[in-house]
């Protein structure tokens, strides 16, 4: 019985091994013809956490390969963040980090100041990406500043379409983003919430949310 048991193990590692031979065989094949590069631009967006977070990921991963990079943000200017203060003191040498807004929206009470900061926010957003030795752009929250006409979004879409250079990416984050700018993204991302913790009355956690 043990052999026979043995046998039909056998069989199967034989059978899952040909199996993951061909799919290998088969991804080996389209990524042969995957040859292209260009810089992306990429929107993270939704209801869900994780936008700036996993953008913020993808800074680290531009930092950890020595490659420089710059960050905006539109309106987290109010707060102390753990990704701004470890750029800041350890990784300045790579990575441009500039905090234009003063907060949120709701926080300020001051519809013209925060139009003034999200123009300022733009405005250093364009020269960075012009600037063709930064590989990777973060433009933090602009999708909320385009929601409440802080910035024209038609204004950003032909910057991007027409001003970006070709191998820079550029990843803007923040929920409902503009429809224009997600018909020129490369790669659109949305969050989705299934489950949050301020729900059930718990606030916003040190290290998780920032």
């Amino acid at each position: 019985m043990n052999d026979h048991h043995e046998n039909e193990g056998g069989n199967e590692d034989d059978q899952h091994a040909r199996k993951m031979a061909r799919k290998k065989a088969a991804r080996d094949r389209i990524m042969a013809t995957k040859t292209g590069e260009k810089g992306l631009v990429i929107v993270h967006t939704g209801k869900g956490k994780g936008k700036s977070t996993a953008a913020f990921g993808m800074i680290f991963r531009m930092i950890a390969h020595g490659m420089p990079c710059g960050v905006v943000q539109f309106i987290k200017g109010g707060m102390d963040t753990g990704e701004r203060r470890l750029i800041g003191e350890r990784f300045a040498d790579l990575c441009e980090f500039h905090t234009m807004g003063e907060g949120f929206t709701w926080e300020t009470q001051d519809k013209s100041r925060d139009i003034e900061m999200a123009g300022r926010a733009w405005e250093k957003a364009k020269e960075l990406i012009r600037n063709e030795r930064l590989r990777m752009v973060l433009l933090d929250e602009i999708n909320i500043a385009l929601r409440y006409g802080y910035v024209p979004a038609d204004e950003v879409v032909s910057f991007l379409r027409d001003e970006k250079p070709e191998m820079t990416h550029v990843v803007l984050t923040g929920r409902n983003a503009h429809d224009e700018i997600i018909d020129i993204a490369d790669l659109v991302t949305e969050m989705e919430l299934v489950k949050h913790p301020f729900r059930s009355g718990i606030k916003a956690q040190q290290g998780v949310e920032f």
